[in-house]
């Protein structure tokens, strides 16, 4: 029987170096542990000149085995690498035991995942602080002096020209303007600088009016410092991803917790979202305002642009709501602008601290002295003052219009092409046709109504002319009083009464076609379309038209309130009697 005991199979496998008896008083005890190195760590070592020694003499009681120092002697040893004792005891070597280990596996284990959880936790917890600041931070910049998108592309390529003269007296104080500065620019400037609080506005007036260029204006005074401006849409999707950007936030889409989440932050629809973004927005509005003591101030460009349905009236409804709040607080001023009348009347029913700022077309003067400029800035040849005058007198006050004309090469042929453009613009619209089957009874139902409107505001228009050349001839008026006669106006009951619709009215307003301020009074949309109407309205012919178009729609409205009577099994020379006894009321009084 062999002295030596040797445990590890693996090892004396490995092996391929000559095995030698030991000494008599020798022995070799190699105990594996429990440590995944010690594979590694055997291979490390390299037996090939180790002499092992057996002998026959029986194996020593236990107490000599505990005091046996050295078991292993080699001829030409080779050291083992220190990370090879991690895994095995060679002899009376212990090796190094792990501090942080228990000697429990199993606690080892929970403490192990117990500190994992406990890390995450805290890293998630500092990353969520750091990211809700972020945001605040972020649109809080979207309102910093400097860079706004929507300044940026309104103001590029616009510059005063240094060549035009300043001879043109424009009886005004303050910077300039592209053409003209308007009576309404210094309340949009006091509105757009944080001026004005405790109120929101709401912008109210005709297309092509210039309400966006004095907001651009005013912006560009203060280079957007504590302004964002964002456009509304149809779509409230779309809506929401602007007004991201025009505050400058990603409604948490950006956030590395998603992966965490159950719900995507966007199931909740727009109107969830832009509730989220208000909610961030009057954290920066409150820290805002205690830093400078001036309100942010957000505008909300053609409101009209939402649908006037139960999704577009609630997006209006929910950023009133805010309105009224942050005015009240004094933190945010709202600026609502709009081309149609219906946004405000919406708006009017839970409104108390909106105010409304009318914006009408130049007049006359104005009008020629915004014309004079824009010729100059377009580099074109100057024509005489009358040239000016027609022009006013055909287009109006609507800087729009005078901006097409006066830049043109020629502008009296321009302005008439014009006119006869939105003349048959009109008629394409609400185009009268006499005999009209049942199925366009609806459309010209509304376009018999809307010329009955029409034809009052150019009888209007010619009675005031009259008048006023009769004052001429008496000495009574001078020709600028006929030059600066406005357009008709007519109340808005007047105009129910009028067109014997009501509901018509809207869908005019929307077609721009008549405009409605804020004292709701009706008038034509512009000048030209009250020419292109009055050119329609003096054709011979009109009159008849119009009145024979209303004729065949109450035939039609005649025809089917008419019932049919049929008779069944009548066959030829069968006849049918058919009274009518209008006594059967006086018959029933009598009983």
């Amino acid at each position: 029987m062999y002295s030596a005991r040797i445990t590890s199979k693996r090892l004396l496998a490995g092996s391929s170096s000559q095995i030698k008896p030991l000494a008599s008083n020798s022995h070799l005890y190699i105990t594996r542990t429990n440590t995944k190195s010690s594979n590694a760590a055997l291979r490390t070592i390299e037996p090939k000149s180790c002499t092992r020694n057996y002998s026959q003499t029986p194996r020593p009681p236990v107490s000599e085995q505990k005091s046996t120092q050295r078991v292993e002697e080699c001829e030409d040893s080779h050291e083992a690498p220190p990370h090879a004792s991690q895994g095995y005891q060679v002899g009376g070597l212990q090796t190094p035991s792990n501090p942080f280990t228990t000697g429990s596996s199993a606690l080892d284990a929970a403490l192990t995942t117990v500190i994992g959880l406990g890390m995450i936790f805290f890293g998630g917890v500092a990353y969520l602080a750091w990211y809700k600041k972020n945001v605040l931070d972020k649109i809080e910049l979207a309102f910093a002096a400097g860079y706004d998108p929507a300044l940026e592309l309104a103001s590029h390529g616009k510059q005063r020209d240094p060549n035009t003269p300043e001879e043109l007296d424009w009886d005004m104080d303050g910077p300039w303007t592209q053409h003209l500065r308007r009576k309404e620019q210094d309340l949009v400037d006091r509105i757009v600088h944080g001026a004005e609080t405790g109120h929101y506005f709401m912008l109210l007036g005709p297309k092509g009016t210039g309400k966006t260029t004095m907001i651009f204006d005013a912006m560009q005074q203060c280079q957007a410092e504590g302004v964002a401006i964002c456009d509304a849409h149809p779509d409230l999707e779309v809506f929401r991803l602007r007004l991201g950007k025009a505050l400058n936030y990603e409604y948490n889409e950006d956030s590395q917790t998603g992966l965490f989440q159950r719900r995507d932050p966007r199931e909740g629809g727009p109107a969830l979202d832009i509730e989220r973004a208000m909610n961030k927005l009057e954290k920066v509005a409150l820290r805002y305002a205690k830093r400078t003591g001036k309100p942010l101030v957000l505008i909300i460009n053609n409101v009209h642009f939402f649908k006037n349905d139960d999704g577009g009236r609630n997006m209006l409804l929910q950023l009133q709501q805010r309105g009224e709040a942050w005015a009240a607080s004094g933190i945010l001023t709202f600026v609502f602008s709009s081309d149609d009348f219906w946004p405000f009347f919406v708006m009017r029913k839970s409104a108390s601290r909106m105010h409304v700022v009318s914006v009408y077309d130049l007049n006359h003067r104005e009008a020629l002295q915004a014309s004079l400029r824009m010729r100059m800035n377009a580099h074109r040849e100057v024509e005489e003052i009358d040239a000016f005058k027609e022009v006013v007198n055909i287009m109006g006050g609507r800087l729009s219009y005078l901006g097409k004309t006066c830049k043109a090469k020629e502008m009296m042929p321009t302005a008439k092409h014009l006119l006869q453009v939105e003349k048959a613009w009109l008629l394409s619209q609400i185009g009268l046709i006499q005999d009209h089957d049942d199925d366009v009874m609806d459309e010209q139902k509304w376009s018999s109504c809307s010329w009955l409107l029409l034809r009052e505001f150019v009888k209007m228009r010619q009675q005031e002319e009259q008048e006023i050349k009769d004052a001429i001839a008496a000495g009574e008026k001078t020709i600028e009083d006929l030059e600066n006669i406005g357009l008709p106006r007519i109340p808005y009951y007047k105009c129910r009464q009028i067109m014997t619709r009501p509901d018509f009215l809207e869908e005019l307003d929307r077609a721009n076609i008549i405009a409605i301020d804020i004292n709701h009074d009706v008038t034509p949309d512009s000048l030209l379309i009250l020419n292109a109407a009055r050119e329609v309205v003096e054709e011979p012919d009109f009159d008849e038209v119009l009145e024979a178009v209303r004729d065949r729609v109450d035939e039609i409205e005649s025809l089917h309130r008419t019932r049919e009577l049929t008779f069944k099994d009548v066959k030829d020379g069968d006849r049918v009697w058919l009274s009518v006894d209008k006594g059967g009321t006086r018959l029933i009084e009598s009983h």
